[in-house]
Order: C-alpha cells, then sequence, then structure tokens
C-alpha cells in the first residue's frame, strides 16, 4: 500500500549500515527521531466539502488527505506534523475522456478551482490545493492507464494519460518495444506526469527527454478538447506540443498520449569508472557526448558525493580494497565516480563501450570490477528515493535540485549552489551536508543535481524556515549563473517565483495570454508555474 506521508509503498525500506548514523554525526551533527502525526488525528482536521454533490467526486476526509499534498520537503513537513492546512474538497477518478470532460464543466458550473493528480510525486508543488474560499476538485487519473492504440509499423503507442512507469513498459513490452524513460520516481510517476513537467529519464542521453518521445495527445481545457496529431515532423508553423509539454495543468488535462517507442534492446551494460578528480571526469563526459558516442546514460559525481554514495553503501572491506587498488593508480581522495550505461545491439553496445572507455583512459579514469557497480546501481535505482523515510525517522532531512546550464558555467554554477547551501543554516547554527552530480549531459552543457541534507528541527515551522532558507539561497544562485530554474522537477509553485527571470517579460506575458484563451476563468491549477502579475 502507498505510503501517506512518505514515499512509495509501505511495504519497502532503505536500512543504512550500522556506522551511517556516525558518517551523518559526522556530518551535520546527531539528530532524534521527529514525532509524527497520525493519519485519524489529521482526517478529524478536514473540514467539510464545499462541493455540490457528482458522482464522480469523493468528498471521505481520508481520500481528501492523501490527495492533499506532493513528495517536496515542504509536502513531508506538512504531512509529518499534520500542519496540511488545505485540503481539496473532492477527488474524482475519471474511466474516460468523457467523464474527464463532465467533471470539468461541473468545476466550472461549481466555481470551483482544479488540480490534475497522476501519481503525487511531485516536488515543487504541483498539485497543493491553494488556499482561499474557492472549492478545490482533484481529479486523479489513475484509471486512465491502459494501451488504447498501437500502430506497430510507426512503432507509435497511445495510452491514458494515468498510465504509470510500469503501466506503460509492461504494455510495451508485450510487443517487443520500451518507451525507455526511467526518471527516479519512475515506479509511481505517470505518463501525463512526465509530459506536464517535461521530465527527464536516467537513460534519456539515449532515448531522449519525454519531449523527444512525446509525439500527440488530446487534452481536455476548460475551452474544449485540444487535440495534437502525431506527425513525426512538421513544418506547419510552432510546435503546439511545444507549449502543452511543461504547462502543468493550467492549460487543461492531458487525458492521452501517443508516445515515440523503441525495440527493446539486444544488450545493456551499465559500468562504474572513477577518475583521479571532477575535472577529468568533466572533461571526458562532454568529449564523450560532444562526439555523440551512442551511449544511454552518463552520471558524474563529484568527491563528495562519491565519498558520501560508498560511506552509506557499507560494505566496507570491499569499498577498502576498491580503495587500495585505485591509489596504485593515483585515484585517491578526490576519486569521483562516473556511472555510464550503453545500450542496444551488440555490435552497437561494443563499439559504444570501446570508444568511450577509450576517451575515459585518455583522462586517467579506472574501470574497477567490470559491470559489478553499475549493475549494483541499476538494481537499486528506483530504491534509492525510499532512504528519504530511513533519514527522515532518524532525524534528518534531505532534498534535491537541480538546474542546466552551458559546459563553460558547470564549474562556477556548481560551486556556487553549494556554497549557497553548505553555510546555508549558519544563522540556526546547523551544517549543511551538500554533494553533487552531473545527471544528463549535452553536446552544449549538463544538468547539476544537487543533494543537501540536514538536521530536522525540533518545531516543524523552524524546519520549513530551514529549508525556505536554503531553498532560497540555491535558488538566487541559479538566477545569478542564468541557469534554468528546472531541468526535470518542474516549476509548480516552489520555482514559479524565478520563472520571470529565466522567461522574460514578454515570454510571460505569452504564457499568460496562452493559459487565458484555454482557461479564460483561471480554474485551471492556479498558483502553479505563474504567479503574481503573470498569473491569471
Amino acid at each position: 500500500m502507498k505510503r501517506w506521508n512518505g514515499w512509495g509503498d509501505d511495504h519497502t525500506t532503505y536500512p543504512l549500515p550500522d556506522k551511517a548514523i556516525n558518517y551523518l554525526a559526522e556530518w551535520v551533527g546527531s539528530s532524534q527521531t521527529p514525532q509524527d502525526a497520525n493519519l485519524r488525528d489529521i482526517i478529524a482536521q478536514v473540514p467539510n466539502s464545499r462541493l455540490p454533490a457528482h458522482a464522480l467526486v469523493n468528498t471521505d476526509a481520508d481520500v481528501r488527505v492523501k490527495h492533499a499534498r506532493g513528495q517536496s520537503l515542504p509536502d513531508w513537513i506538512a504531512l509529518r506534523s499534520g500542519r496540511i492546512g488545505t485540503f481539496p474538497d473532492g477527488v474524482a477518478l475519471p474511466t474516460s475522456e468523457a467523464e474527464v470532460a463532465d467533471l470539468l464543466h461541473y468545476a466550472k458550473e461549481v466555481g470551483a478551482t482544479v488540480i490534475p493528480y497522476g501519481g503525487g510525486t511531485s516536488v515543487v508543488g504541483h498539485i497543493n490545493p491553494k488556499p482561499g474560499e474557492t472549492p478545490v476538485l482533484t481529479i486523479n487519473m489513475q484509471r486512465l492507464n491502459n494501451l488504447q492504440q498501437f500502430d506497430e509499423t510507426s512503432q507509435l503507442a497511445t495510452f491514458g494519460a494515468g498510465a504509470s512507469g510500469p503501466d506503460v513498459e509492461a504494455q510495451l513490452r508485450a510487443h517487443g518495444l520500451t518507451l525507455g524513460h526511467y526518471p527516479q520516481s519512475f515506479e509511481l510517476s505517470t505518463l501525463g506526469g512526465w509530459v506536464m513537467t517535461r521530465s527527464s529519464g536516467q537513460q534519456s542521453l539515449g532515448y531522449g527527454r519525454i519531449e523527444d518521445l512525446f509525439a500527440g495527445g488530446a487534452i481536455e481545457t476548460p475551452a474544449g478538447t485540444w487535440q495534437l496529431l502525431p506527425h513525426p515532423a512538421s513544418a506547419a508553423g510552432p510546435d503546439l506540443r511545444q507549449l502543452a509539454l511543461g504547462s502543468e495543468g493550467r492549460l487543461g488535462i492531458l487525458t492521452k498520449a501517443t508516445v515515440r517507442a523503441t525495440p527493446l534492446p539486444e544488450e545493456e551494460e551499465f559500468h562504474a569508472v572513477f577518475f583521479p578528480d571532477f575535472a577529468q571526469g568533466q572533461t571526458a563526459v562532454r568529449q564523450i557526448v560532444q562526439a555523440k558516442i551512442p551511449l544511454s546514460m552518463l552520471r558524474l559525481s563529484t568527491a563528495i558525493e562519491t565519498t558520501t554514495t560508498l560511506a552509506l553503501a557499507g560494505h566496507e572491506r570491499l569499498i577498502g580494497g576498491l580503495e587500495k587498488i585505485l591509489s596504485l593508480y593515483g585515484v585517491k581522495d578526490e576519486k569521483c565516480m562516473l556511472l555510464f550505461g550503453v545500450t542496444g545491439s551488440k555490435p552497437l553496445v561494443k563499439m559504444a563501450r570501446q570508444a568511450a572507455l577509450a576517451i575515459i583512459k585518455t583522462h586517467k579514469g579506472i574501470e574497477i570490477a567490470g559491470q559489478r557497480f553499475g549493475k549494483q546501481w541499476i538494481k537499486g535505482r528506483f530504491h534509492t528515493p525510499y532512504l528519504r523515510n530511513t533519514l527522515w525517522d532518524m532525524g534528518y532531512a534531505i532534498d534535491t535540485l537541480e538546474t542546466a546550464v552551458s559546459w563553460h558555467k558547470i564549474d562556477k554554477t556548481l560551486a556556487d549552489i553549494e556554497a549557497a547551501l553548505r553555510p546555508g543554516l549558519a544563522a540556526w547554527d546547523e551544517r549543511v551536508h551538500v554533494f553533487t552530480h552531473l545527471s544528463h549531459m549535452y553536446p552544449q552543457g549538463a544538468s547539476i543535481y544537487v543533494t543537501y541534507l540536514f538536521r530536522l528541527a525540533d518545531d516543524p515551522d523552524e524546519t520549513l524556515a530551514r529549508w525556505r532558507s536554503l531553498k532560497k539561497a540555491a535558488s538566487t544562485a541559479i538566477v545569478a549563473n542564468r541557469g534554468t530554474i528546472s531541468h526535470q522537477h518542474g516549476v509548480g509553485q516552489d520555482h514559479a517565483p524565478y520563472l520571470p527571470a529565466e522567461k522574460g517579460e514578454l515570454g510571460m506575458a505569452l504564457l499568460n495570454d496562452v493559459a487565458r484563451r484555454f482557461d479564460p476563468d483561471g480554474m485551471m491549477n492556479p498558483g502553479k508555474l505563474m504567479i503574481g502579475d503573470y498569473s491569471q
């Protein structure tokens, strides 16, 4: 069963080795288990629904609690403390496009705002109800999850937008195909959520980001049904798919999506390589991607992230042996780990692996233990978010943020973000442990993915204040370096204040005008993507 106040299935855990508590104490100080609110007490807080009865709308308090928040750290603080504040007035689970259209009509008639809901995995506040006197209807799309149409010749597949990652892959694999889109939230997030937040998967280097995979679909809007035809290419004016991608429910609800599938690979490998330092590793991955070597993944960790990953993994004897071997090759305290994936036919995999390793070796990269580390990573790649549950129960908060910049800006942007975060809680006399990797590579630049960990305060409001201080400092550093405010998480409400700096006044005005055309009454997911003067 899905956790109501944490990540994932409540039977799945992420145990840490015994020494992890020593590392955590060394990094940020010792902590203790917080006192969490229980579901029964929170349900008792839920006010009566303001929505008139509708056959598709569930107004039960427990259902409303479970759709009130996503997976951002502020969401966790609210759920764990019981200080949620605002709940949707009802939750609908439609089973057809017609029912979605009917629900939008109903919401307009009763003056309600609408929040589209996929897997509930947003980490930037996409699905949170806005406080106020207006009733809120959350529309959960999970029942629209089937493969509706399949074109084997063209390798096009149309799914209901509520299909989860496993739903999509299982139905494609029955036809010998894959989408190859694997965000860390893969097990819970949905195709519709990926499209509407411009998701990126761990192997997007090979398969493409969601904007490359999304061929078309249908969106129910307050102004009517918006059809996006799945052309292979078109020069017929602007590509309107790009308006839908990343629109975050402000224009309407995606009900179905046609995606471009790929035959299942004959072979797939994941390798771990260690460099003497981050500079050597960064040069190597840049040269690999600029040479267009057909890898499916590149993921380069800084020295601190490499050390942190190895420390929390346990296996002291194994890692001790690894470090002794690496030291013989001059790879010591500043070592940085690169994970790379190769996917495709056997000849392609062999060629790409050899070409990548040739560049890696010119920059003193060392591959040890073959695919052993890579296999361990692939085995647990969707398991890592469960670490949040474990750390919270130990008294620690962990959060992530990301951006993307050109290659010449990587070093300064990364350093500025870490410099903003590391001393960011000095006012509370608290330490922050910060570690980073380059998560997605492009010929012109890369995504910088930062994780930061700190102690929970006794008072949840103080923990939230600490997070806000850190988030503002890091976001300010990103904007100052002219990085995107999000490479893969989206905008939601947490990043909305920083979007105008990226889009500009005319760009924001255009977004607002588009939203008004599709949603003249401003009923669709207000407070997300656009706020202030740029919000309806």
